[in-house]
């Protein structure tokens, strides 16, 4: 997992997401020089990474409610994805 610089570990999923999309964005019209494709790449593992945790975090957080016998809610439990 690469490093996640001090900019990006501050950034909501939204931001990441965004500048991640402009970063593919430009990456695949082929305009950028060699060496500044090489860096908003490094970036754009590093914004991927952000996101791939605040998902997790997310999903870490997602319950469900259960329902007793009689239709009432009972409570909450961790949603198990599997």
């Amino acid at each position: 997992m690469p490093e996640i610089p001090d900019d990006v570990a501050s950034l909501s999923f939204e931001a990441a997401l965004a500048e991640l999309e402009k970063i593919v964005g430009r990456l695949e019209q082929g305009q950028v020089p060699l060496e500044e494709s090489i860096e908003i790449y490094r970036r754009g593992e590093a914004l991927k990474a952000r996101c791939d945790e605040l998902l997790r975090r997310a999903e870490a957080r997602v319950e469900t409610i259960t329902v007793g016998a009689d239709g009432a809610p009972t409570g909450l439990r961790p949603l198990d994805p599997e």
